[in-house]
């Protein structure tokens, strides 16, 4: 394995961290309105999220840090042929964060209802334009000879990035739900799972029609066969397994299956991918892989090292603070800080 299969594999890596980790945060936010009765309750919900949801995203701006290092020509194409929807992203990602900082500045029930609901829609955002963008590097977007992005925003609009965009959106909504009824008390953690139930068959549905989809609009084909080996088929069981498990209420289970099934799915894309990072629909020629967007053999070097060194600290760090912060939210005030 050379240096450029390895980033390319950590880079995945790291977006199957931020997937598993802040799709539960993403699900939790765009609940928030929806599953808390009162403002007890919506404090309850913000609490199995408040000491996580910032240190999330760190696997997020790791990941760009990573590609903008290891593969400079991907950054760069992706992030001005995407400019318009990564924006969209990021004005999400700001409000939801506000808001989580700023609901609890005043007790009225109109500033807290309007952060909630910003809360919401912030992460509503980000949960249906990650499924868009990621379905776009395989399908293809028009990229030229030069590495040029020349396209316009509504290239990235289609049926099959649609279909992306749900399997994320109803995967994240999936995940934040089991994870309430794992982290919440009564009633919020009964009313979470039904919610769970319900939305896993929407989840199913959007798998379904994106699996479809990516046999007419992708090379699968071409790359992996009918039959695209034990990863993809994988992702399909540990989401049939997640409804089981959320119908016999074993919600440890249900939240470590869809996790799975998120995991899966993840790496089916990069898998779909490899050795490309983003497909030109315009010649296949022209499309971004590993050897021509990526850094000299020193920086890749170079950057092994460090990795090598921190990453373990930080998956230390943060499996210290999901093991502090393990207990079930409850009603009590001296837990409710948000």
């Amino acid at each position: 394995m050379d240096l450029n299969t390895l980033w390319f594999i950590l880079i995945a890596v790291l977006f199957v961290g931020y997937f598993v980790l802040e799709g539960f945060d993403l699900g939790v936010g765009m609940l928030l309105p929806f599953l808390g009765k009162n403002d007890t309750q919506r404090r309850m919900i913000l609490n199995t999220i408040g000491p996580h949801w910032d240190g999330n995203e760190v696997w997020l701006i790791t990941a760009g840090g990573a590609m903008f290092a290891a593969f400079p020509n991907w950054y760069a194409t992706l992030f001005s042929g995407f400019y318009l929807a990564l924006f969209l992203m990021l004005i999400g990602l700001i409000v939801r964060g506000i808001a989580l900082e700023f609901r609890s500045k005043d007790e009225n029930p109109l500033w807290r209802k309007l952060w909630d609901w910003a809360a919401c829609v912030g992460s509503f955002i980000p949960s249906l334009l990650w499924g868009v963008a990621f379905a776009n590097f395989i399908r293809g977007v028009p990229i030229d000879a030069q590495k040029y992005y020349v396209g316009g925003f509504w290239d990235l609009i289609n049926v099959y990035s649609i279909l992306g965009g749900l399997v994320t959106l109803f995967g994240f909504l999936l995940q934040g739900a089991i994870f309430l009824s794992l982290k919440t008390d009564e009633p919020i953690a009964s009313l979470a799972r039904r919610t769970a139930s319900r939305i896993w068959v929407g989840t199913t549905l959007a798998l379904v029609a994106a699996t479809v989809g990516t046999y007419l609009f992708t090379d699968i084909l071409e790359r992996l066969g009918v039959n695209p080996g034990p990863v993809p088929i994988g992702a399909v069981l540990a989401l049939l397994a997640a409804g089981w498990f959320i119908r016999q209420g074993r919600d440890g289970w249900a939240f470590a299956s869809n996790t799975l099934a998120i995991i899966l799915s993840t790496a089916t894309i990069f898998l779909v991918l490899y050795p490309r990072v983003l497909v030109s629909s315009l010649s296949p020629n022209f499309s971004l892989t590993i050897y021509n967007s990526a850094s000299g053999p020193t920086t890749l070097q170079t950057m092994t090292i460090v990795a090598l060194i921190f990453v373990p600290l930080v998956l230390l760090y943060q499996g210290w603070s999901y093991w502090v912060f393990r207990k079930r939210v409850s009603a009590n005030p001296r837990d409710l800080h948000y």
